[in-house]
């Protein structure tokens, strides 16, 4: 069976104005199976080039994979959580450069 990634952008908020996270390209890691799901995120993010971003979608705080990039890329990423649970996180990572 084949899991299906989703990436997408954010919708504009309510004002018409977009959220600055809600222009970043989304990640949504829930569908990807557990044993790859940290590789493909490590992928993602060593693509972006400096100065640019994405949102990590998860149903869980994913503190174990922050800790991770910071461990492969120390001060590589500036990261804020978006949304914090309970059903899902978002978190935006800028890379920096």
């Amino acid at each position: 069976m084949r899991s299906q990634v989703e990436i997408g952008t954010g919708s504009q908020s309510g004002c018409g104005c977009a959220d600055e996270a809600a222009a970043l390209p989304e990640l949504d890691v829930r569908p990807i199976p557990h044993l790859i799901r940290h590789g493909a995120v490590f992928g993602a993010l060593e693509s972006l080039p400096p100065g640019t971003g994405m949102v990590l979608v998860a149903h869980h705080d994913p503190v174990p994979l922050l800790r991770q990039i910071e461990e492969r890329a120390p001060g590589g990423f500036a990261v804020e959580y978006v949304e914090s649970g309970p059903e899902e996180w978002r978190i935006s990572f800028t890379r920096v450069g």
